[in-house]
């Protein structure tokens, strides 16, 4: 692959224009575009410019395939492979595991033709800096998403970005595919606290070390409409509960004021 091909391709990657991109590396917007057309070479100091900038290493950018590697993302700490598909436009798709392909996504999450395999969509909605993937959730647990509601949540590759009481799908080694709030207390006790929304189900902690991917839980996709008059009474009961503590309160501090006349 040739540098104009593996320049053009990280450029548009990187969401830079031909300008936008002159003016990173200090040189015309024609010269970008010679170099994109193989009309000319940049030299090593421009290499050294543009390798920084599209954040690749020189080597990769003169003899390496760049489009041939498009589907390739990392995660930081364990270095493992997170493959992704692309529409013909070059924008990422966001993958569906279905809850029948759930058991098949916790052996093939690093494998590219397994996820190139999956359903596929878009949301344009979403913010194009980032990698989604689309998770179909089982169990009542996380009420009030129904099951079969699904979940698209945004890469984070790290556990120490993880940030307390926002909601996550979590692949892990023990649990398989979960999605629960989470509470980090990883510098206190080296552990994950995943909570479910159903306060039937009791919340449990896993280490660090059983969590192979995550995805932060940005939108949900369900059949199921919002009912508001069941929303109404769950918040008349939580006023209830609320009323009844303040009146308690407010009885036991007149008993002590008495006590103390």
């Amino acid at each position: 692959m040739s540098i104009a091909e593996n320049l053009k391709f990280l450029r548009k990657k990187a969401g830079y224009t031909q300008e936008q991109f002159a003016k990173k590396l200090g040189i015309k917007r024609s010269l970008v575009g010679a170099y994109e057309e193989g009309r000319a070479e940049p030299r090593l100091q421009n290499l050294s410019k543009i390798s920084k900038v599209l954040n690749v290493t020189v080597d990769g950018l003169i003899v390496g395939d760049q489009i041939t590697l498009k589907s390739i993302k990392f995660q930081k700490e364990k270095i493992k492979i997170l493959p992704i598909t692309m529409d013909k436009q070059e924008n990422e798709n966001i993958e569906l595991i279905h809850q029948k392909a759930s058991a098949g996504y916790l052996n093939g999450f690093s494998d590219p033709e397994f996820i190139s395999e999956l359903p596929k969509f878009q949301l344009p909605m979403l913010a194009k800096n980032a990698t989604y993937r689309a998770f179909e959730i089982e169990g009542d647990s996380m009420l009030p998403l129904t099951p079969g509601s699904i979940v698209v949540g945004k890469y984070i590759d790290s556990v120490t970005d993880i940030k307390n009481g926002k909601t996550y799908v979590l692949i892990t080694l023990n649990e398989g595919i979960v999605y629960k709030r989470i509470f980090n207390y990883l510098n206190d006790r080296d552990k994950l606290y995943l909570v479910s929304d159903n306060q039937a189900y009791s919340a449990y902690e896993i280490a660090p070390e059983d969590v192979e991917e995550i995805w932060e839980a940005r939108a949900f996709i369900s059949i199921d409409f919002p009912d508001p008059e069941a929303s109404e009474e769950i918040s008349i009961d939580k006023l209830t509960d609320i009323v009844l503590d303040i009146q308690k309160n407010v009885i036991g501090l007149k008993d002590e004021l008495k006590g103390k006349r």
